[in-house]
């Protein structure tokens, strides 16, 4: 049978929060990470969730991944697709938001698609083009210093025309306020004006509900999670789609561990409140630089601390700590550092006995996903907003968290080893 709706995510955070709220409202889900290489995942599925790690490579790497996705996902049947980025529209001038979108509209020979990373919920809204982090614009949010991707334009508007050589427009709030007819018929007038991207505002989840409804006609639609709240509803609505069903949580014993490479404010805080009650272990980008066997030392750690419960390793730092690491070894020299490290731990950890597992920061999920060969993730119940339990798919399966570095409470850890006990 065809899938309904098919998904290509930039990042595996990402993916597993898309996931999340198609499970949520009553889709059931598989998340796929990579372009499969075999017909067989999308069985007796609704959505399909395809996981890549694009946010950040060069635009025509991105751009080559996304369509071989985009392939596969036609070869399935799907009625519609979605792109998911994050709802910090992660990106620079060079992409690559714009030129993945643009190669699948013409994949899909489509003409206008919208961009709406909104999500309420953790506080992401758009209003007037401007894209906010709580009652900050993001340009003033902690993502000025990202990194990888430092966000200092609100405007999305203008951030996706540096990234396209298509028109971009605006559907503002006073339009999509008055329900999804009022939408569609501002669709209708930017296509007049030879508009391929329209930035759509949304305050809510009842902007983010009529925005669903009104994309129902479109082939493509790109954004955050939250705009993918309405779309189960139109297949709902077509006889397409039964009730929801509230998922379980995975059935997995054995050890836990915390892995945590985003720098992210929330992060941060996250791993300051497990310090104080769980041992943790701080990754040394410098020692790693200097060819020590950190991994080794690492394992030997855990294996100590690990028998009475959670442990912690992290590489997350403020940005003027980021800021002189990068300005010692290099940016991207970095960043490889953590990641490569972050996979060889897990490995090392998995070895050992931990079957759940807590990944914090997208590029670290990614590398962690990588080295432990995981090709297809169940979707359990939801931790906080936008971040699920999930069940690897295979012999010996993991639970595993995958947690976009600005999501989650203070607490999150805790709370998601709980909800197993």
């Amino acid at each position: 049978m065809a899938i309904l709706l098919g998904a290509i995510a930039d990042d595996f955070t990402g993916a597993t929060d898309l996931a999340n709220t198609l499970v949520k409202k009553g889709m059931n889900t598989v998340q796929l990470i990579g372009v499969p290489d075999s017909e067989n995942w999308a069985d007796d599925v609704d959505a399909v969730v395809v996981a890549l790690k694009t946010r950040t490579i060069p635009a025509p790497d991105a751009v080559a991944e996304s369509l071989a996705a985009l392939r596969w996902i036609q070869r399935q049947g799907a009625r519609q697709v979605f792109f998911k980025y994050c709802s910090t529209f992660d990106s620079t001038d060079a992409g690559n938001i714009g030129p993945v979108t643009d190669a699948l509209l013409t994949g899909l020979d489509e003409d206008l698609t919208i961009a709406c990373p909104a999500f309420p919920t953790n506080g992401r809204t758009v209003f007037k083009g401007h894209l906010f982090v709580g009652d900050e614009l993001l340009s003033d949010s902690g993502m000025r210093n990202h990194p990888l991707t430092p966000m200092t334009d609100s405007n999305l508007v203008r951030v996706l025309g540096r990234q396209t050589t298509s028109s971009v427009g605006l559907v503002p709030r006073e339009i999509v306020a008055k329900g999804a007819e009022s939408i569609r018929t501002a669709f209708s007038a930017l296509r007049e004006q030879n508009v391929h991207h329209a930035i759509v505002d949304a305050v809510d989840d009842a902007d983010l509900l009529a925005i669903g409804t009104a994309v129902a006609g479109l082939k493509l639609v790109t954004g955050g999670s939250g705009v993918a709240l309405g779309l189960p509803e139109n297949f709902r609505r077509a006889g397409l789609l039964g009730e929801a069903v509230a998922p379980e949580p995975p059935r997995v014993n054995g050890l836990h561990a915390v892995l945590s490479g985003s720098c992210s404010i929330r992060t941060r805080e996250q791993v300051e409140m497990m310090k104080k009650t769980r041992p943790g272990y701080l990754i040394d980008p410098l020692a790693l630089h200097d060819g020590k066997d950190v991994v080794a030392h690492v394992r030997e750690w855990a294996k100590d601390h690990i028998g009475t419960g959670p442990v912690l390793i992290y590489s997350s730092a403020d940005a003027d700590e980021v800021g002189r690491v990068q300005n010692q070894i290099g940016r991207d020299h970095a960043g490889d550092l953590i990641e490569q490290a972050m996979g060889r731990i897990a490995q090392g950890l998995v070895e050992d006995g931990v079957r759940r597992l807590i990944v914090a920061g997208g590029e670290t999920s990614g590398a962690v996903v990588k080295a432990l060969g995981i090709k297809a993730l169940h979707i359990g119940p939801e931790i906080d907003p936008g971040v699920p339990w999930t069940e690897t798919v295979g012999d010996e399966p993991l639970a595993l968290a995958l947690k976009s570095g600005n999501f989650g409470g203070v607490d999150f850890f805790e709370k998601a080893f709980k909800m197993l006990s």
